[in-house]
């Protein structure tokens, strides 16, 4: 640690970490709220340490139960657990800030016996005021003025009938820190005035709630995103006042993540883009192993040669020192590659599993599947594990194996050559010698290669793409010979037939 930074500064590692996440529950959950969560889970499980989840629920106007509901959804069905806060518990409760008012109190009281903190009553207009007279520019906000007031002064304002808002006595001199993530950072002494913790009328703010409650609950690592590395300067300034009003005993380390950047330019990810959307990601068919293997990899990486990793080696290996301060842009089509890989990672009884919402949604079997459904599923899975980037591909691929009408896709049937037809015909022709008991797809694999590839000709591209679109309405399908099995002989034959008589 620099010899600047402030010596209180915890040092604590192993078993002693302690991190947290603390969003508020507005809108829908994104994925950058969701790799700060993640970074810091696997900061905690890397260590031995704790994660603890609380809620900063102090905005009425835009906080919701649905938004917390749906945080509380999202964690569970990523399997991020946490060990302290809402819904589990612990030595720090209540773990929502709504419910902290009184804690709250008490610490501005402390700080207040301690001189840290002073009654503060220029309003707005009068900063602005003043900030015109004597030249200084508008935007450099509040003068300090109030530091000074005499009891006497302080007495008139109450006389007026003005409540005072409670503000920081900024330190005069340098605030240094070393990020882990950034290194050393120093914010020069007069760069941001005393600042307001609570408001007229005794509302606790943002810069306040939030370092008190990482104080008394132990905090010892803060990993946040960029975007809130300005606000650090005023919590070391406000910690330090914490510690010497006895509310803590030391300084939490502080990494700031990189930016989530949008597919160009270099503009954060907006909350509003698809992208961002968590559930929506879900819906398409991410699942929860190939999400967060590729959130882990927006600044991190597990080596240079490397991007497929489970969450257990994601732990193991994760430490907040090697994030690249760099942004890192989201990129939609490495994300589905990489949760393909884990797709294919399932063992085959789950896939089928996870693919069944799926295929409800869509229509294409019964909630739950019918006993000819489950088997049909069964063997029809492990045709399109290989081949699947996203769960939500496979009603696409598999709805024409539960259905008896056949719909044709326009690209598929523009695919088509002149002679399908003719194909389609040579095909039926050869099939039909097949007993009904032995048609598997190999038998049917040398009735065909024998009828259009020998017979006709042709490339296997120009034979069996007309079959394909035959029987499954699309011009990619699983395989093709597996699925005229599973399709029995009966309505493989048939749906030939219809397509040649359309």
């Amino acid at each position: 640690m620099s010899a600047s930074a402030d010596p209180r500064t915890t040092t604590a590692t192993g078993a002693d970490v302690r991190v947290r996440f603390c969003p508020s529950p507005t809108g829908l959950p994104h994925v950058g709220l969701i790799r700060t969560v993640l970074f810091n889970w696997a900061y905690a499980r890397h260590h031995g340490g704790k994660l603890v989840f609380r809620i900063e629920d102090t905005d009425a106007a835009r906080d919701s139960e649905e938004s917390y509901q749906q945080l509380l959804e999202a964690l569970r069905w990523l399997n991020i657990d946490w060990d302290e806060g809402v819904e589990v518990g612990g030595p720090h409760a209540p773990y929502r800030q709504s419910q902290r008012h009184e804690i709250y109190r008490e610490v501005l009281q402390k700080l207040v016996d301690a001189g840290a903190v002073y009654e503060s009553y220029s309003t707005a207009e009068e900063i602005d005021a003043r900030n015109e007279a004597n030249g200084r520019a508008k935007q450099l906000g509040y003068d300090n003025v109030d530091r000074d007031l005499t009891e006497e002064q302080r007495a008139a304002y109450r006389a007026e009938g003005r409540q005072p808002a409670w503000r920081l006595r900024v330190p005069d001199e340098d605030l240094t820190y070393v990020d882990l993530i950034r290194g050393e950072v120093t914010f020069p002494a007069g760069s941001f005035p005393d600042f307001v913790l609570v408001r007229a009328g005794g509302v606790p703010l943002y810069p306040f709630v939030n370092p008190v409650d990482d104080a008394l609950m132990g905090i010892t690592h803060v990993i946040r995103g960029e975007d809130l590395m300005p606000s650090t300067a005023r919590q070391l300034a406000l910690y330090r006042a914490l510690v010497e009003a006895g509310v803590t005993s030391f300084i939490p380390r502080f990494a700031h993540m990189p930016l989530v950047l949008g597919d160009t330019g270099n503009k954060k990810l907006s909350k509003r883009d698809p992208k961002a959307d968590l559930f929506l990601q879900r819906e398409r068919g991410f699942i929860p192993e190939g999400l967060l293997n590729y959130l882990a990899l927006l600044g991190w990486s597990i080596a240079p040669d490397r991007d497929v990793f489970s969450l257990e080696e994601l732990t193991e290996a994760f430490d907040i020192r090697d994030v690249n301060p760099n942004p890192a842009r989201f990129d939609q089509k490495k994300a589905e590659a990489i949760n393909g890989d884990h797709i294919r990672m399932l063992p085959p009884e789950v896939f089928a599993e996870r693919i069944i919402p799926y295929l409800q949604g869509a229509g294409v079997v019964d909630a739950p599947p019918t006993g000819e459904q489950a088997r049909l599923l069964r063997a029809a899975a492990p045709l399109i594990q290989e081949r699947l980037p996203l769960l939500g591909d496979a009603p696409g691929l598999l709805g024409f194996l539960f259905t008896d009408s056949v719909s044709y896709e326009d690209d598929a049937i523009a695919s088509l050559t002149a002679n399908a037809d003719e194909v389609i015909v040579a095909s039926v022709a050869a099939l039909e010698e097949l007993p009904a008991s032995e048609f598997s797809a190999s038998a049917i694999q040398e009735v065909l290669v024998s009828a259009l590839i020998d017979g006709l000709g042709l490339k296997p591209r120009i034979a069996y793409g007309p079959l394909r679109v035959a029987v499954s309405g699309r011009r990619i399908s699983p395989p093709l010979f597996e699925s005229l099995e599973l399709l029995g002989k009966d309505a493989t034959l048939r749906r030939l037939t219809e397509f040649v008589n359309r």
